[in-house]
């Protein structure tokens, strides 16, 4: 498994909308996360920047890439736009992080 961190904002006033939208997250979101490689993803939120610290497991970063050009994976962005900061196709910005440490 790869291991693979990020970080992405969002907007004032919308962590409760955040956090809820992902509690109910669509069963069609989470198969295509599966199926295309993704496990053990955890979202965390630093309340005082409103930054969101990602982590996921894939199996292959091309695999996962390919993800984002899905259906499902395009109606997520469009539907999250509106309580994150987002690039013009809706997709989240996001920042990878680099890996400095990790113990088992």
């Amino acid at each position: 498994m790869i291991r693979k961190g990020f970080k992405m904002k969002l907007y004032p006033g919308m962590e409760a909308e955040y956090e809820k939208r992902h509690n109910e997250l669509w069963p069609e979101m989470q198969d295509m996360i599966h199926e295309y490689g993704g496990r053990n993803y955890t979202i965390f939120l630093d309340r005082e920047t409103l930054i969101l610290y990602g982590y996921i497991e894939i199996e292959d970063v091309g695999k996962w890439d390919e993800s984002e050009e899905t259906t499902i994976n395009r109606k997520w962005w469009d539907f999250m736009a509106d309580i994150m900061e987002t690039n013009l196709d809706n997709s989240p910005v996001s920042v990878d992080l680099q890996e400095v440490f990790h113990l088992d």
